[in-house]
């Protein structure tokens, strides 16, 4: 096991206070002043551990990307393939946002929106683990309707893609609205969507 030096640890403070900061006053707004304020460093203290202010932003994204994961390995884990691990992958993010770890919600919905215009390394970064989670919920829809347990007329894509919405318009009500039930209504949705969906409802129907 590799000893945790000094240094690591002041860098992992330094991605955190950059992670939440970002989610705040913006990933291409990120200012080494800002952050060395919140670490209690001096700014060439925190330049120290950072080659350059775009290699401090990968190591941001990557970093917040890794907080995520770790957030729905359970629900990936220890739930069934298909509808019901889609459901569990739902619910843990949903779950996440809304314990709000960082003090402008959804890291990847400010950084998706703050670099949406803006081509590079950074922009390409944020995009692949944004397409890595979206994917992960399309597997999921699909495996479901190749296991039946979908409406024929359902499209596992769009399932997938009314799924990712419904996070990314809670985390805009709550952060913009101070809707404080927004995480609520987004589990209702949730549940009903997935209702309307599945086989069951289909079968239900037709009686």
């Amino acid at each position: 096991m590799l000893k945790d030096t000094h240094g690591a640890r002041r860098r992992r403070d330094i991605t955190a206070a950059a992670i939440d900061l970002s989610t705040i006053d913006g990933l291409a707004a990120l200012s080494l002043s800002r952050i060395a304020d919140e670490v209690g460093l001096s700014k060439p203290g925190v330049a120290a551990h950072f080659e350059s202010k775009e290699v401090l932003q990968l190591a941001v994204v990557d970093a917040a990307a890794a907080a995520y994961s770790d957030a729905l390995v359970q629900a990936h884990e220890s739930t069934t393939p298909g509808l019901k691990r889609l459901r569990a992958l739902a619910l843990a993010w949903l779950d996440y946002l809304e314990r709000a770890p960082y003090r402008g919600g959804c890291f990847f919905a400010a950084a998706g929106h703050d670099f949406s215009g803006r081509p590079g390394a950074v922009r390409d970064v944020i995009a692949r683990h944004t397409r890595r989670f979206i994917e992960t919920l399309e597997e999921q829809s699909q495996l479901a309707a190749r296991l039946a347990e979908l409406r024929p007329d359902v499209q596992p894509l769009s399932l997938a893609f009314a799924i990712h919405g419904l996070a990314l318009e809670a985390n805009l009500r709550r952060e913009l609205l101070d809707d404080d039930d927004a995480f609520k209504l987004a589990r209702r949705a949730l549940d009903a969507l997935l209702h309307d969906s599945g086989r069951a409802a289909s079968k239900r129907a037709r009686r």
